[in-house]
C-alpha cells in the first residue's frame, strides 16, 4: 500500500527556516513527479512546490518563489522541503503528494497524500 510520512513540522519564529521530510514507501520516488501543499483551516488546500517526474524540473507557487526549496533523495525515497524566511503566514498543515505524470500544484490532480504535519510561524 502506497503510503508518504511527513515529518519535521513545528512551532517557528518569524525568519527562521524549518525543513520538512517525507518518507514514502511502495514505490520509487523518481518514478512520480512529487511534491507539497499547504492548507489552512477552512481553506482549499493550494500547491507549493513540485519536482517533475520526467526531467526534475521544479516549480513553486509565487509567494515561496526564492524562500522555499523542494528537492528528492532518490536513494532514502525521500522528498523534502526547506523553508527559509518563515512567516506567520506560512502557517498551515503541509501535506506531500505523489503524481502519476505531470507536476501539478492543483490538488485534484493528486493521486497520493501524505497525512500532514502542522507549521506555526509566531513569535
Amino acid at each position: 500500500q502506497v503510503q508518504l510520512v511527513e515529518s519535521g513540522g513545528g512551532l517557528v519564529q518569524p525568519g527562521t527556516s524549518l525543513r520538512l521530510s517525507c518518507v514514502v514507501s511502495e514505490f520509487s520516488l523518481d518514478t512520480y513527479s512529487i511534491g507539497w501543499f499547504r492548507q489552512a483551516p477552512g481553506k482549499e488546500r493550494e500547491g507549493v512546490s513540485c519536482i517533475s517526474r520526467s526531467d526534475g524540473s521544479t516549480f513553486y507557487e509565487d509567494s515561496v518563489e526564492g524562500r522555499f526549496t523542494i528537492s528528492r533523495d532518490n536513494a532514502k525515497n525521500t522528498m523534502y522541503l526547506q523553508k527559509n524566511s518563515l512567516r506567520p503566514e506560512d502557517t498551515d498543515v503541509y501535506y506531500c503528494d505523489a503524481t502519476r505524470v505531470i507536476c501539478t500544484l492543483v490538488a485534484g490532480a493528486v493521486d497520493y497524500w501524505g497525512q500532514g504535519t502542522q507549521v506555526t510561524v509566531s513569535s
